[in-house]
């Protein structure tokens, strides 16, 4: 049977354990940047198959996880990690459509999707008092723009430097604590299984399925050759007080 886009894209993705560049150290340095306490309410927007969760629980042992994504099977595999964890809650839903209070909104590389002003000015109503929202965007890095790598983000043609991402920040009303780039182990974390999928998939690939896995490919090796000009900054951010 002849597969669509959509569901060639979950045969290569289903039961990953990431669905984007990230590791533990990322977490954890920005919990401490952000002085979070360890019975702090955290939402993992966009948490994808749960691949921070466990990290989360361990910066704030006696809090409460919210983790929230539109995709079902990525929650029922986030669901499959949890376990009977009475800390972490786990729904379906839009990452717009969060409440809170929290006293930090984890988002790895998705609230660029919404926009990143627009993004933090819509949650703005759910971080507590003195809370932050840290989220990682696509950007570029110094002043090269490799050929591959711009036709990797044209999709994305509000992709900017490290600069443009504080001015959307400070455009939204908050400010910049801090800024780190995600290292080569946060990527590889992600491609090393996705390669592993890929090869496994290939040999009886065929229509959508092997498009997918072509676009895959070309993405780690796009990074892997130009990872000096782009990757993933991660701010944490802090709404100025109204």
């Amino acid at each position: 049977m002849t597969q669509s886009y959509e569901e060639a894209f979950f045969t290569l993705h289903r039961d990953l354990p990431r669905e984007g560049p990230g590791e533990a150290a990322d977490i954890e340095w920005a919990a401490q940047v952000a002085g979070l306490k360890p019975d702090a309410r955290i939402c993992d927007a966009a948490c994808g198959p749960g691949a921070d969760i466990a990290t989360l629980r361990g910066v704030a042992p006696q809090g409460h996880i919210t983790g929230m994504d539109k995709t079902d099977a990525f929650i029922a595999q986030a669901r499959k990690r949890r376990g009977s964890d009475p800390n972490v809650t786990l729904s379906t839903c839009d990452m717009t459509a969060l409440t809170g209070p929290f006293d930090m909104i984890w988002c790895a590389g998705a609230l660029y999707f919404l926009g990143t002003t627009e993004g933090l000015r819509g949650w703005r109503h759910a971080v507590a008092p003195g809370g932050v929202i840290v989220f990682s965007e696509v950007c570029w890095f110094g002043e090269a723009r490799p050929a591959a790598a711009v036709k990797l983000w044209e999709e994305y043609p509000a992709m900017t430097d490290i600069e443009g991402v504080a001015a959307h920040v400070q455009a939204a009303g908050f400010e910049t604590l801090a800024t780190r780039r995600l290292g080569d182990n946060a990527w590889e974390d992600y491609f090393g299984p996705l390669d592993a999928r890929i090869a496994q998939l290939r040999p009886k690939a065929r229509g959508a399925l092997a498009q997918v896995l072509d676009e895959a490919e070309a993405e780690a090796a796009c990074w892997r050759a130009h990872r000096d000009s782009f990757g993933y900054l991660l701010s944490v951010v802090r709404p100025h007080e109204l």
